[in-house]
């Protein structure tokens, strides 16, 4: 190889060089443009997860409400009658832990009430586990006879035969219970 066939190839591997070195910027900006507009989307997407795990909540939130204020003024479930109604009763203890929406308390009943805005089968088997948990986390009610009820807005007839098959209670809102309150100072046009 000549000497000017030399500096021809060395010139030649420059540019190539040259050009893969732009080609590595280019892809180098372009990942990193992916990378921004992936974050971006990542957190898009939370917030929209954020605002419809909201919704749920804030559903679940209102049924929770209004079966409690139900039952705060007829605390039965069938002909058992209870004396109290406790919220949001939670216990952890060991490996086991639980969190009660309704809890119904007498001298010697417990009445174990989980609440969704709309019930499927699958609530039934959380609230197997939650009713065969109480006992272990609350050893004080260990001798009360324990009954359970799933509560909702919306339960299918697949769901509510099954609850009933499992020997629980079912509530469901009716159309006759409306509260109203009004001010002294009412305003009329």
């Amino acid at each position: 190889m000549t000497d000017d066939e030399l500096k021809a190839l060395v010139a030649s591997l420059a540019i190539a060089q040259k050009a893969t070195d732009e080609q590595m910027k280019r892809t180098e900006e372009l990942v990193a443009s992916l990378a921004i507009a992936q974050q971006e989307s990542t957190r898009k997407l939370d917030k929209l997860g954020e605002l419809y795990g909201n919704v749920g909540k804030n559903q679940g939130d209102v049924a929770e409400e209004f079966f409690l204020n139900s039952l705060l003024k007829d605390n039965h479930l069938g002909s058992v009658h209870f004396d109290d109604v406790t919220t949001n009763m939670g216990r952890h203890r060991g490996q086991i832990q639980e969190e009660y929406d309704l809890v119904m308390t007498n001298g010697d009943a417990i009445g174990i009430v989980e609440v969704k805005y709309k019930a499927h089968e699958n609530d039934l088997d959380k609230l197997d586990r939650k009713m065969q948990n109480f006992k272990k986390l609350f050893p004080i009610y260990q001798n009360y006879k324990q009954y359970g009820a799933i509560a909702s807005f919306h339960i299918n007839d697949k769901a509510k035969r099954e609850a009933l098959n499992r020997g629980y209670f079912v509530l469901q809102r009716s159309g006759d219970l409306v509260h109203t309150e009004s001010s002294e100072h009412l305003t009329v046009l």
